[in-house]
């Protein structure tokens, strides 16, 4: 109903470019994008002899580009740090197989082992889904911090202003308390979770209560002596502390026959001890400092006091709130083995994440073996714990020592094969960035001997690098010969192949896998070089039409540069900088806003107003990437304008770029001026999320504040998505309600789409195609599609197939129109249409399905 939201594609998270001569100038920017830092693979320009034919346009165009163009023989794939088996269907079966069949103990773990399998399709819908089920599962107070801080940083909460890494999401399944609770109640984990400040009492309430028990010194029967003073206790109270105690005070000891006990020598204060008698009469001890409770939790330790290590070990983990706690106490706790208080203290520096990654004590805590060896002896060093860490690590900087440091520590506490395997391979990966190749190639050939067959790419990667190509082919070639056809294995053996031979890879590589843009990217640069610029758009079109990538888009704009089309060049950097604003171009030399720079003293400048009509022709066109960079340069001039970057969040939905799309959301959120307008961008993140009750409450009190499009707008959705509402008659009011409210025609038109597409529901035909003529008058092009529907239920065929034609006419991005219009035409005209879909989107699924069933059919009637 949305409209702009759609199914997630597949699609990967990596963005690599093309591979520089010299890999070591890289971009280790902190602030640099996950991408970036995944891949650092960019555009490399090398100054190039051009051909007399293109001296003007070269002579013209040399200041923005002048590192010349990009040479096929210098463009690698990347290697990517996902676990990619074979046959993934099989793979995802025999999961499944395997949870249904193990205990409960053991489904935490393999939902996390599917996480690093679907990892490399890039959803992070599904990837949170994963993370989801394996905190649901989760039994041990470990595991679930672990699994509660990874949810929390997988939704970027340390990117929402205002928001404390502690503060509770107020769901057991990421709330900080409900992780130091031991154990798995499968019937609450769906359930909102308890976060009540717990009422201390005051210091007068405390003195009052310590006096009070001073004055029963009457009942003392025996005192222990530190120094020169004497602490009055009750033998039975302290004896109830421990076996040891009891056997002293009551046993064959000495002890057990005097009065006063020289307790000197056992590493107590006097206030310390005067803590224990206290504690032992009334068993709490939040009356205490923290440094008296350290000194209980030692003190606990040496007479194995269980009762008391408990509560002081609750209690201090109940202090730590900030990245000072955590490093002062965690010490403390390995020390004495608190497990709870070393919890909660990794909690905090977890839920720090990525920021607490920059903080050399925090480092010390995870990096090194003796550090791993001491976590490990208290319980908290598990392949879980530096598997999150290590992926943090990799998308900050690949390349840094800490990442590769974390990645050891992941190999030593990999138990099981996938573990190995998935350790190894990305070891390998790092030590490959690094021009380590002996150390990568090792890692490889390791993880390959774990079963992952995808490693023997890097493994030839690495030989390749050290000058041994033919023995690179050698290896692809078997390992096509030995397995099911997959595109990476044409891909990779396309870099040590020549000739002809290399191409009928590369197009071997896109009909088996056409998500992959290495090889559209190499075409297009062949293409280039070949003197057919325009052909070498033609082919990176090809991609970009369906897979929205900031490499894909940034040798498109160099090619319009090439060809001086600044209009065309700036509209894609705009859109690459939406998508990864640190961006930079030319192999990390040009930043990408400077480029943009340069571009504009080429173009005629708009105003404002200018481009609120181009965004209006842009969006009328669906021409998503258009809007995007329109978008962009409108931020440019107003940045605070919360509503461009919902705009933008909404078009990076569409195009299937959901985490650019959360990112603009909790930009929208942090810069909006009105709290009834920040409601409502956290009851979008919130939907997104999952979360849709929430959703409807963040959109319920937006609406109680004050009346808006928006607030109307999102409740009508999620009542409408979820099912929360099973009468369509009070979604219909929500959005005539909303329609009522000031806004712009963009979202008036969208609206009125999504009002008609539920009256169509409803069965009231004439009200939708009223709804959807109303949203064609102002432009909402979309609306063709749902008056086609109506056409159609009227039986009207010929109707709705002329009105999906309009569609496909006057749309930029027409692939759904195509496969929409085959549903009201023939089955000649079908397939037609259908083949069109895939040629544009190959990742649709439709076209396939509808053709499977077409065979089918003809089966049967052979």
């Amino acid at each position: 109903m949305r409209g702009l939201k759609v199914i997630e594609r597949f699609k990967s998270t990596q963005v690599h470019a093309l591979n520089p001569p010299d890999s070591t100038v890289v971009n280790t920017s902190a602030s640099s994008s996950t991408s970036n830092k995944l891949g650092n693979h960019r555009v490399n320009f090398i100054g190039t002899k051009l051909k007399s034919s293109q001296a003007c346009s070269v002579s013209r165009a040399k200041t923005l580009l002048p590192f010349g163009l990009p040479r096929t023989d210098l463009l690698e794939p990347p290697i990517e740090p996902h676990l990619k088996p074979i046959q993934l269907i099989e793979t995802l079966a025999d999961l499944y197989h395997r949870f249904k069949a193990c205990s409960e103990l053991g489904k935490s773990l393999i939902c996390i082992e599917q996480y690093s399998i679907l990892s490399s399709l890039g959803d992070p819908k599904l990837l949170r889904r994963c993370l989801r089920a394996a905190r649901q599962h989760a039994f041990d107070v470990h595991s679930k911090v672990v699994l509660s801080a990874w949810l929390r940083y997988e939704r970027r909460e340390d990117e929402l202003d205002g928001v404390s890494p502690m503060d509770c999401s107020r769901f057991i399944l990421e709330c900080p308390k409900a992780a130091l609770v031991s154990g798995y109640d499968p019937n609450s984990v769906h359930d909102h979770c308890k976060c009540y400040e717990e009422c201390t009492k005051s210091t007068d309430e405390h003195v009052s209560e310590g006096n009070k028990f001073l004055t029963l010194e009457e009942d003392s029967d025996i005192s222990f002596c530190v120094g020169n003073e004497e602490i009055n206790c009750v033998r039975f109270k302290i004896a109830s502390l421990s076996s040891p105690f009891k056997a002293m005070l009551y046993g064959s000891f000495m002890e057990s026959k005097t009065y006063k006990i020289d307790f000197s020598q056992n590493d107590i204060s006097v206030e310390g001890m005067r803590a224990v008698d206290l504690y032992s009469r009334t068993r709490r001890v939040d009356s205490f400092s923290p440094e008296i409770v350290l000194e209980l939790l030692s003190f606990a330790n040496r007479f194995c006091c269980e009762e008391m290590k408990s509560a002081c070990d609750n209690h201090l983990a109940s202090l730590v709130s900030s990245m000072e706690d955590a490093l002062d106490l965690i010490d403390y706790g390995l020390e004495e083995r608190a497990n709870v208080l070393i919890a909660s203290c990794l909690q905090v520096l977890l839920r720090k994440l990525p920021s607490s990654l920059y903080d050399p004590k925090v480092m010390k805590i995870f990096c090194s073996f003796e550090a791993r060896e001491r976590l490990a002896s208290a319980g908290h060093a598990s392949f879980l714990l530096y598997y999150f860490l290590s992926q943090v690590a990799m998308e900050e900087n690949m390349l840094s020592n800490a990442t590769v440091m974390l990645l050891e520590r992941l190999r030593e506490c990999a138990m099981e094969q996938w573990q190995k395997a998935l350790a190894l391979h990305q070891l390998g990966c790092v030590l490959l960035e690094r021009q380590e190749y002996g150390g990568a190639q090792c890692c490889f050939e390791e993880a390959s001997e774990a079963g992952h067959v995808y490693s023997l790419a890097g493994m030839a990667r690495c030989r390749y690098k050290q000058g041994k190509q033919y023995s690179s082919y050698r290896l692809m070639s078997s390992l096509i010969s030995e397995y099911k056809a997959v595109g990476w294995m044409y891909q990779e053996r396309s870099l040590y192949n020549v000739g002809k031979e290399k191409i009928v890879d590369l197009d071997t590589a896109t009909e088996l896998d056409p998500a992959l843009p290495f090889p559209y990217k190499y075409r297009a640069v062949s293409k280039v070089e070949e003197e057919q610029t325009k052909a070498a758009i033609s082919e990176i079109d090809r991609i970009i039409r369906f897979k929205l990538a900031p490499d894909c888009l940034e040798l498109r704009a160099w090619f319009f540069i090439a060809t001086e089309d600044y209009e065309s060049a700036l509209r894609d950097i705009r859109a690459l900088l939406t998508l990864e604003p640190n961006y930079k171009m030319f192999h990390g030399q040009v930043r990408g806003d400077m480029l943009i720079e340069l571009l504009n003293h080429k173009v005629q400048q708009r105003s404002q107003a200018d481009c609120w009509m181009q965004l209006y022709d842009r969006w009328s066109s669906v021409d998503d990437i258009g809007s995007l960079a329109v978008i962009h340069q409108m931020l440019v001039n107003d940045p605070g304008k919360s509503v461009l970057r919902f705009r933008q969040s909404l078009l990076l939905l569409r195009l299937n770029c959901q985490k650019a799309a959360m990112r603009c959301l909790r930009l929208a959120r942090n810069i909006s001026s009105s709290e009834n307008e920040k409601l409502v961008y956290e009851g979008w993140i919130l939907y997104d999320t999952g979360h849709r009750e929430e959703a409807l409450a963040r959109a319920e009190k937006s609406i109680s504040i004050q009346r808006s499009f928006e607030a109307f707008f999102l409740k009508a959705y999620t009542l409408a998505d979820s099912s929360l509402d099973p009468e369509s008659s009070y979604v219909i009011q929500l959005l005539e309600e909303a329609l009522q409210c000031p806004s712009d025609g963009l979202r008036k038109g969208q609206a009125l789409n999504n009002l008609g597409t539920i009256l169509v529901d409803c069965g009231k035909l004439d009200q939708a195609a009223t709804c959807y003529m109303n949203a064609l008058e102002i432009k909402h092009t979309r609306a063709h599609q749902g008056l086609a529907r109506v056409y159609f239920l009227r039986n009207q065929r010929k109707a709705a197939y002329d009105e999906m034609s309009k569609l496909i006419e006057k749309a930029n991005n027409n692939a759904s129109a195509y496969e929409k219009r085959s549903e009201y035409s023939d089955r000649k005209m079908a397939k037609n249409d259908l083949n069109m879909a895939t040629e544009l989107d190959p990742l649709r699924t439709y076209p396939y399905r509808y053709r499977a069933a077409v065979l089918m059919d003809d089966q049967k009637r052979n």
